[in-house]
């Protein structure tokens, strides 16, 4: 999927409601930035954020202050904003999925009870967030967070489960796992 698909795709998703006690956050990266002006150096923040319940849905947002507190909160509120409902298998992915955003490339893979998060930094992240707890993962590309975390994204979203695919192709979900 393109850019343009996961723009729409986060344009058209239903608001999910959860209640923010049960959400779990984790901060990916904080970058400092540096503006020079006339009068010396203005410093800010930056932070990218992923929220999610454990239990299928996950976000990630991103905010920008002169304080590292105050950004990861605004990272944090708008991650809540961005909450998405995706479609898991029990404890995994139901199918094998590449996402892509800009250059970077995340495979998905499901994997057997007992497997384990195989993933780094940033699709660590929002795999724990979500409540995946068997995958096997790859990134490929740049290794920039902010990239890696909307490929993971936008491979999540491409996940879809049997009665689904079933309905959509009209038949009874028990012929679509033959």
């Amino acid at each position: 999927m393109s850019k343009q698909i996961l723009r729409d795709t986060l344009a058209v998703r239903q608001m999910i409601e959860v209640s923010a006690n049960n959400l779990k956050d984790q901060v990916v990266s904080i970058n400092r930035c540096t503006k020079v002006v006339k009068g010396g150096k203005n410093l800010s923040f930056s932070a990218l954020v992923v929220v999610g319940d454990q239990h299928g849905h996950a976000g990630f947002g991103m905010g920008k202050a002169r304080e590292v507190p105050m950004a990861i909160r605004k990272a944090i509120e708008q991650a809540k904003k961005n909450l998405l409902r995706l479609n898991l298998k029990g404890t995994s992915i139901p199918h094998q999925v590449l996402g892509l955003y800009g250059s970077g490339q995340v495979l998905l893979k499901p994997a057997p009870d007992g497997t384990g998060i195989i993933a780094g930094g940033p699709v660590r992240a929002v795999m724990e967030v979500a409540g995946i707890h068997n995958v096997l993962t790859k990134s490929i590309g740049t290794s920039n967070p902010h990239n890696v975390v909307k490929a993971t994204f936008d491979a999540l979203l491409q996940l879809k489960n049997a009665d689904h695919v079933a309905e959509r192709r009209s038949k009874v979900a028990e012929e679509a796992h033959k």
